[in-house]
């Protein structure tokens, strides 16, 4: 399993009106953008706005950064030997895979990996 891009994470109330000020930060449009359990997604820069209500993003507020990954096989045991642990997943999700892990130390990440044909890299 290789890392290939760390989006940071970024939680707002409204997309519509978080992402024309990201926009003119970053100098790009949004890459990605889709609702997945109860909030929206968008992908601008190297962010991952997550847009939801207070309860709707409360399940994803633990996690600090999404890690896009080339093959999330090796994420299990990766974690087992350096003391992480599996909290979710792996899972079919609308990009590909995703799974949520614990680092020793505590830090939460999203694990992303891919679809064939899904452009891992623009906006």
């Amino acid at each position: 399993m290789k890392a290939l891009a760390t989006l940071a994470r970024v939680y707002v109330d409204d997309l519509d009106v978080a992402l024309p000020t990201l926009r003119e930060l970053t100098g790009e449009q949004e890459g990605l953008r889709f609702p997945y359990a109860g909030v929206e997604v968008a992908r601008i820069g190297g962010l991952l706005v997550v847009a939801g209500a207070e309860e709707a993003l409360a399940p994803f507020r633990d996690v600090q950064a999404t890690v896009l990954v080339d093959d999330l096989d090796g994420l299990g045991q990766l974690l087992r030997v350096q003391g992480g642990e599996l909290l979710d997943g792996p899972n079919e999700v609308p990009t590909g895979r995703n799974a949520t892990a614990r680092h020793p130390g505590g830090a939460v990440f999203e694990y992303v990996e891919f679809a064939k044909g899904r452009v891992v890299f623009s906006g």
